[in-house]
């Protein structure tokens, strides 16, 4: 059996807001606990079940809404048609509608890797909607994309190869797909132990049943995302509610400021750096969990 978030309900919720990229699109969406609402997002290579044990912890005293992103785990997978199907500006109001949907109009959001990235745009675009965000081991696209340079660049290769056009990085993930996802299971984990077996057993076959819409997410994050950023980096745009950011010091390696980047973005910002592996909430739940609640602690 598929593992699931203990004490949780599971649904599938429409998603009937947005643009046409959203039209038929349902999520699958596990929910528990009761309090104030708190949307999480999970990250690549996994699904929602990365927040197992921090979901547990916050639902004592929140209503927490744990979605597959579209794309990924349970959720529809709908074909890529342009650059906007799997925009970051699509993903994000799939949330805000599965919020509305669930009787939340105002609700904090935390996202990890891609589900950051699907946090940090529903902030920009839907500030009315979002209390407080908090994004987990991610850069914004625009910097992620200008912090990568030379052979350091390599850490990354999979952001170039899943930009390419279609075709070509899904024949080559597919060939061998739990090889590939599982690479990244291995190398971004310090405690392997935070992801057991039936965990990673479920986030390969979620992955192997999912490489085209996997592909097209980061492909988007090469075209149309970046033009998003930057149409708001232009427009002086920044994140209006309390953000909180805990990542790895990758700029240590990498050769650039986190938090100054994030400052740029994010006015009321806390930028805590991390010793754990990139699964922070598997690796450090508790670490993860204390956070969040410092987050949503703030004045909204």
């Amino acid at each position: 059996m598929t593992p699931a978030i203990e004490n949780f309900s599971y649904r599938r919720v429409p998603v009937t807001e947005g643009s046409e990229a959203s039209e038929g699109v349902s999520l699958n969406v596990a929910v528990g606990g009761s309090g104030p609402p708190l949307v999480l997002l999970h990250g690549f290579p996994q699904t929602h079940l990365m927040w197992r044990h921090v979901a547990a912890d916050l639902a004592v005293d929140h209503t927490v809404i744990c979605p597959d992103l579209r794309g990924y785990g349970a959720s529809d997978k709908p074909a890529e048609t342009d650059g906007s199907t799997y925009s970051k500006r699509t993903m994000a109001a799939d949330i805000v509608a599965v919020a509305r949907a669930l009787g939340h109009d105002r609700f904090a959001l935390a996202g990890h890797d891609r589900g950051a990235l699907v946090a940090f745009r529903a902030g920009l675009d839907h500030p009315d909607a979002i209390t407080h965000l908090a994004c987990l081991d991610v850069l914004p696209t625009l910097d992620m994309w200008d912090v990568m340079h030379g052979v350091t660049a390599a850490v990354g290769f999979h952001l170039y190869l899943m930009a390419q056009p279609p075709g070509l990085p899904e024949q080559l993930i597919a060939a061998a797909p739990d090889a590939f996802f599982g690479h990244f299971l291995d190398i971004w984990t310090n405690d392997p132990r935070a992801v057991p077996a039936d965990v990673r057993a479920a986030y390969l076959d979620a992955c192997r049943a999912a490489v085209p819409s996997i592909v097209a997410d980061y492909r988007a994050s090469a075209g149309v995302d970046v033009e998003h950023d930057r149409a708001d980096r232009d427009t002086g745009s920044t994140l209006r509610m309390p953000v909180a950011v805990l990542q790895q010091d990758w700029g240590a390696a990498l050769g650039f400021d986190e938090a100054a980047l994030w400052g740029a973005w994010a006015p009321d910002l806390r930028h805590t750096a991390v010793t754990c592996g990139h699964f922070m909430a598997e690796e450090a739940p508790a670490e993860i969990a204390a956070a969040l609640r410092d987050l949503l602690s703030r004045p909204a």
